[in-house]
């Protein structure tokens, strides 16, 4: 088993993040939102530096020296991305604006290949919007329908109802891996496993799981993924979509623009190979450089050891905040990582929140874009605290003193 960061190394590597050196309303931050974004270590941050200050320049078009370091620099991204994944090929590899884009991207293309009037797609109950609005749009666009993986009280999926769900009609499941709401972690490798036992390709959406476990696409056997660069101490504005290359070659381009063509003619286009195909335009050259920064960043660590000191920071978290009276923690599913959601007695979230950040205590308040959670809980949002491998026990500590405080003035 790996073993947990000491407390001495937290301490050296939350010099990383000078944000985090920061005091809010004169207290010390205490950064509880990881799940919403990530803060960025100074090798990030000196790296985009690095890049526009010293060779800024367009990818793939220009054969100038800035071009070619600039194009060998994302390139060289794209092959991080995919050793940090495991995929089979960097052309699998497709850089996004992050996993909203990339979900909206395998929805409009796949519908438009492959759904017709009577299809269905499988998704959970427990999704974001993001995985839950695109498949949406495209059901509607092509008369398909979107069927439903319910969820228990523990937030954790009903699983002996996924035989019937995935039926003949059904084209393709999505699914969270680590839910950003009920903190769940499905497994999906089961749930990826018999989709294919009835040739049902399977999206996941990983944006809260690969900061905090190790993900091998080849080992899951899965035909789509996507995550976000900014929530695993990545910049904003970039994502990734791994799939298979069977089924990109399958489906066609997301958007039309210069770098996803071969040929074009007034008459006809002709279109580019993977990876290319999918990314029109300019991309975010600095973005996918920086991701690959933060990757790098991770790797120094260890993902493993990164996994076990966040587990141990959660068993401290979750002990703790079950102490305070009248807390409700929503989701108590037996797997989980990342987010601790709860109510504070009769209390708006809102209410919860902004006492908290009177004491420099930033978390999550609201349905954090997954209103169908909520409804099927019967309440209007939650607090939510997240976490990341620089987060402290006395961080914890302070977050349940806040709490105290803010039900002796709400309660």
């Amino acid at each position: 088993m790996s073993t947990i960061l000491t407390s001495l190394e937290i301490k050296e590597l939350r010099r990383d993040f000078p944000l985090l050196a920061q005091k809010v309303y004169g207290h010390p931050l205490v950064y509880l939102d990881n799940a919403a974004t990530t803060q960025k270590p100074n090798q990030v941050l000196e790296t985009l530096d690095t890049y526009y200050k010293q060779y800024n320049s367009n990818v793939h078009r220009g054969v100038h020296h800035l071009s070619q370091v600039a194009t060998d620099a994302y390139e060289a991204a794209r092959k991080t991305v995919a050793d940090y994944i495991d995929a089979g090929e960097d052309k699998e590899v497709i850089f996004t604006k992050g996993t909203t884009d990339g979900i909206n991207l395998v929805a409009s293309c796949f519908g438009k290949a492959m759904l017709k009037p009577g299809d269905s797609v499988v998704i959970t109950a427990m999704e974001h919007h993001s995985n839950i609005v695109p498949w949406q749009m495209i059901c509607e666009e092509k008369g398909a329908t979107l069927k439903v993986i319910p969820f228990n009280t523990y937030g954790e999926l009903e699983l002996d109802k996924l035989d019937s769900l995935l039926d003949d009609s059904v084209r393709i499941l999505a699914l969270t891996y680590v839910s950003n709401s009920l903190a769940t972690i499905n497994p999906v490798k089961k749930i990826i496993a018999a989709a294919h036992e009835k040739n049902i390709p399977v999206l996941l959406d990983g944006a809260q799981a690969v900061q905090h476990m190790n993900v091998s696409v080849r080992e899951l056997d899965v035909d789509f993924m996507v995550f976000s660069g900014h929530k695993i101490y990545g910049p904003t504005g970039i994502g990734i979509l791994y799939g298979k290359q069977q089924w990109l070659d399958k489906l066609p381009p997301y958007q039309g623009g210069g770098d996803m063509i071969k040929t074009v003619t007034l008459e006809k286009t002709v279109y580019n190979e993977l990876p290319f195909k999918f990314e029109a335009g300019t991309p975010d050259i600095a973005g996918a450089i920086g991701l690959a920064a933060a990757l790098k960043y991770v790797n120094a660590i260890g993902i493993e050891r990164i996994q076990a000191t966040e587990a141990a920071l959660m068993d401290y978290a979750m002990e703790a905040l079950q102490k305070i009276p009248n807390l409700r923690i929503v989701g108590q599913a037996k797997q989980r990582a990342g987010v601790i959601s709860f109510l504070l007695g009769t209390a708006h979230p809102f209410d919860t929140g902004e006492l908290l950040d009177k004491q420099g205590i930033a978390v999550r308040t609201g349905h954090h874009c997954c209103q169908p959670v909520m409804d099927i809980f019967g309440i209007p949002g939650t607090t939510r605290a997240s976490f990341a491998f620089y987060n402290t026990e006395a961080e914890i500590d302070a977050l349940v003193g806040g709490l105290e405080r803010a039900a002796k003035i709400l309660l």
